[in-house]
């Protein structure tokens, strides 16, 4: 089994339920708060953890309680974690989460510990141990593009989840292996307005036409699209009742990058990534809802 390495967030997420989400200027009642270790990178690297990778991270937490607990979750889940810094100056990053009645949330994240992390974090000797390096945006954007520079001498694949969505330079572009944006995501990165498969097929396009050698556009309940020079293959989304869609697209890229650790072809990985996502979501929270290798394979037949 190849080896990974998430550079990203770690949060503490303070979750609520309600019926709905309220408008611009509206006040609803929540439910109780539930804290769950999250950040979008601990979730990605809890979720490969969690399947059997050989995973580390890199990252920064606040010399606080919850900096402990989210180290300690990912021990738990057999994630290496001595990449990851306690700040002396910084509080742990927070999520604040609200979940409505049909599983779909909103989320802000205060960054916290995260935007400290700095190019000295970045160890190349973790970077040179691995076969590919997995980032997304609760960091620096020059934090993602260190790591990734140095991953690209060395000759590993860079996988980036481009979240939060943001812009970003044609350098940036050139950096990346694998791309997996959300149709959201896309819009934003190739300024084409996404009103259909068509659109989404535009992007996709768009985005190897600037060098980037594989893209993975996720669809939600629809499931996911993969593009690349040679070929084109749609995975069609798993019919699940979901609960809580927090982490669904973390948990997509944990199922992605272990499958293809593990040697899988890419439409194979495709469609376990879309089975541990679909399973993540009948379940609340973050990595609390993360599945293991034989939960998959008990829930899906396998």
């Amino acid at each position: 089994m190849k080896k990974i390495l998430v550079v990203g967030s770690l949060n503490m997420d303070l979750v609520t339920e309600l019926n709905r989400t309220p408008k611009v200027g509206e006040t609803t009642i929540g439910g109780n708060i539930v804290k769950i270790p999250g950040g979008k990178g601990a979730n990605q690297c809890a979720a490969m953890a969690r399947l059997g990778a050989d995973v580390s991270m890199i990252g920064r937490v606040g010399k606080d309680e919850y900096g402990d607990i989210l180290i300690d979750t990912l021990k738990e889940f057999g994630a290496k974690t001595d990449g990851i810094k306690k700040d002396e100056k910084v509080d742990t990053g927070l999520a604040f989460i609200m979940v409505n009645a049909d599983g779909d949330n909103s989320i802000v994240v205060i960054p916290g510990a995260n935007f400290s992390l700095v190019k000295e974090d970045i160890s190349r000797d973790m970077v040179e141990e691995c076969d590919f390096v997995v980032a997304q945006f609760e960091t620096p954007l020059e934090i993602v593009k260190e790591v990734f520079r140095i991953s690209k001498e060395l000759g590993k694949k860079n996988v980036l989840n481009p979240a939060p969505a943001k812009e970003i330079d044609d350098e940036m572009i050139s950096l990346v292996d694998i791309l997996v944006p959300n149709e959201t995501e896309l819009e934003i990165l190739t300024a084409i307005k996404i009103n259909g498969m068509d659109d989404i097929d535009r992007g996709a396009k768009a985005l190897l036409d600037k060098g980037v050698e594989e893209v993975i556009v996720t669809l939600g309940k629809d499931g996911s699209k993969y593009y690349s020079k040679d070929k084109t293959i749609k995975v069609d989304g798993k019919v699940v009742k979901a609960v809580d869609t927090t982490a669904a697209g973390d948990s997509y890229i944990g199922g992605l990058i272990y499958s293809l650790s593990k040697g899988m072809e890419i439409e194979e990985a495709m469609n376990y990534a879309t089975m541990v996502s679909a399973l993540t979501v009948t379940k609340k929270g973050a990595q609390s809802s993360l599945p293991s290798a034989k939960e998959i394979k008990d829930y899906f037949n396998l």
